[in-house]
């Protein structure tokens, strides 16, 4: 059995060598205009553009907040749409879609705006809240905007990221072109 001096000795010991340890830099990489590269390469205004930016992990289904929720004007507002016009323009009214949006996003106003004239059924899904951020990765969601349609039967019809893809899409053939002609 040691003695409480030994194990008083121990820690002493222990201290010192943790008194003379020393890391090294660690190199952290980011995705930069379509590549990957070096973040202390970046030029000043990526940089800056770097850390305020929104971490995901997905592994542990949370996100790291870098930025104050409040920080951004942008809001989460449902969508309503008339279902008898869902009815005339689907058959059943069955199509439908999923909006994932983030508060701080500055690419999802002009698509929540276009989804929201969808002769369609939708929900926005707020990717900042736990439960949302949960469901897109349910979904395998990792941008928004992220639209996705569902047709009839509950299977998933189409993706799309911006206006453009979403006037393009099949699932809306034919159905949302005069309402989208503004857009």
């Amino acid at each position: 059995m040691r003695s409480i001096a030994e194990i008083d000795g121990d820690i002493a010991r222990v201290q010192a060598e943790l008194q003379d340890v020393h890391g090294t830099t660690t190199e952290v990489y980011a995705r930069i205009v379509g590549y990957y590269r070096s973040v202390r390469n970046w030029n000043r205004g990526k940089r800056e553009e770097y850390n305020h930016r929104k971490l995901f992990v997905a592994d542990e289904a949370r996100i790291i907040e870098h930025l104050p929720a409040d920080s951004c004007d942008c809001t989460v507002r449902p969508v309503a749409i008339d279902s008898a016009e869902i009815e005339a323009v689907t058959p059943g009214g069955k199509v439908r879609y999923e909006l994932f949006v983030r508060k701080t996003c500055p690419n999802c106003p002009p698509v929540k705006e276009c989804c929201s004239h969808l002769p369609v059924s939708g929900e926005l899904v707020d990717v900042d809240s736990p439960e949302g951020f949960a469901r897109a990765s349910a979904l395998g969601v990792f941008s928004a905007p992220t639209v996705i349609f569902f047709d009839e039967t509950g299977a998933e019809a189409g993706r799309a990221h911006s206006v453009k893809e979403v006037r393009s899409l099949p699932v809306l053939a034919g159905q949302a072109e005069p309402m989208l002609a503004m857009f």
